[in-house]
């Protein structure tokens, strides 16, 4: 078998919802400014960072504690129901496995505790964007990314860090995702999977970026299986 190694975005890509967005839609300003602000991002008009700053405000403005919106996703935010089994399947072949996010990890960690269990959790390993507290007013809050670019938490370079620990054998490196955050994993991945109906699959047609197209993480451990396994090639899974 193969060495690989297996980087994943969290929201709506692991999770059938996107938390930001079911926190926005419900919380903030709403779906139709939401999308609007989307759009913009996809037709690269407006960065990630600086519309992900103005969903978040809105939330934050409304004086939502991070603690309730943890509440409301906990009710509301469901798991691909391939990713357990996925991810029971690298605990079983050793495989490594990053949740590489444009999300905050307070929210991430508790959704992945209560949904796949305690156990499963402490598997995966998280680079996300955090959260600070007002001193003063624990409710109060504002995100804190990982780094200075337009995506605020560019993943190409937590992927490259991660990949560069590896000296004696390059592993192969698979990345899945749905978003416009993702693109920057594109690039530092041997294979990339997209969401299908979402804006990846839209922003590497468009781009001519080529991507394995899933439905659902089932899709996922067939390939990484038959591809660890030499039963497939990476050109093999490509849209051509």
């Amino acid at each position: 078998m193969k060495s690989p190694v297996v980087f994943t975005d969290w929201d709506g890509t692991v999770t059938l919802q996107d938390s930001n967005d079911y926190m926005t839609d419900h919380l903030g300003f709403g779906e139709v400014e939401r999308k609007r602000i989307g759009k913009m991002i996809l037709d690269e008009k407006l960065s990630f960072r600086d519309g992900f700053n103005m969903m978040l405000k809105s939330i934050t403005d409304k004086g939502y504690s991070m603690e309730y919106c943890i509440e409301t996703l906990l009710k509301n935010i469901k798991l691909d129901p391939g990713f357990r089994p996925f991810l029971e399947w690298c605990k079983a072949h050793n495989v490594p496995l990053y949740v590489i996010s444009s999300g905050m990890r307070p929210i991430i960690n508790a959704l992945l505790k209560t949904l796949v269990g305690d156990d499963a959790a402490d598997y995966v390993n998280i680079l996300a964007n955090d959260v600070e507290y007002d001193s003063v007013d624990h409710s109060k809050w504002h995100i804190v990314y990982r780094d200075e670019t337009p995506f605020g938490h560019d993943k190409s370079r937590s992927i490259k860090k991660i990949l560069a620990e590896y000296h004696d054998v390059k592993p192969i490196a698979f990345y899945c995702g749905d978003g416009v955050s993702d693109l920057s994993a594109s690039s530092t991945c041997d294979l990339l999977f997209a969401r299908s109906g979402k804006d990846l699959v839209t922003f590497c047609d468009r781009h001519h970026i080529p991507y394995r197209e899933f439905y659902s993480f089932v899709n996922i451990t067939d390939d990484v299986n038959a591809v660890s396994h030499g039963v497939k090639t990476i050109e093999d899974c490509l849209v051509k």
